[in-house]
């Protein structure tokens, strides 16, 4: 076994500079957002440095909105995303947030660096990537 094990990063698979939208949006301006930057989540924006991130993803859209046949233009972001986010660092093993996000059933999380958000995370992203590193088993 080798001294310094070989381990890939959560920074090395995630999705940097993820898309930020104002908690005071509405769903239909978030749909637009995630419609014209082909992405299914977007961070909520913190209000000031005391607070924290929020996480809009499309099931939130579907089950809170379009299920309920509530209008997109006169729901706030704020009302229907997760507030507080999970958040795991860039230099976590993936194999410890894959098993952090499943304990909690969460498909993404956040990513930080010294306390800065830097990206965005999901399961496909760490399970996908995993194969590409691990070492043989003998």
């Amino acid at each position: 076994m080798s001294e310094n094990p070989k381990y890939v990063r959560v920074g090395d698979v995630m999705t940097p500079t993820p898309k930020i939208i104002d908690g005071l949006a509405s769903v239909l301006d978030a749909i637009k957002v995630m419609r014209d930057s082909n992405v299914s989540s977007l961070v909520i924006d913190r209000r000031h440095d005391g607070d924290e991130y929020g996480l809009l993803v499309v099931h939130d859209i579907a089950e809170k909105v379009i299920g309920q046949n509530k209008a997109p233009e006169r729901v706030s972001v704020y009302e229907i995303m997760s507030k507080p986010v999970l958040t795991v660092t860039t230099d976590m093993d993936i194999k410890y947030a894959v098993r952090l996000l499943s304990r909690f059933r969460l498909s993404r999380t956040l990513v930080t660096d010294n306390g800065n958000l830097v990206g965005l995370v999901t399961l496909r992203d760490m399970a996908l990537r995993f194969v590409d590193f691990e070492e043989p088993r003998e």
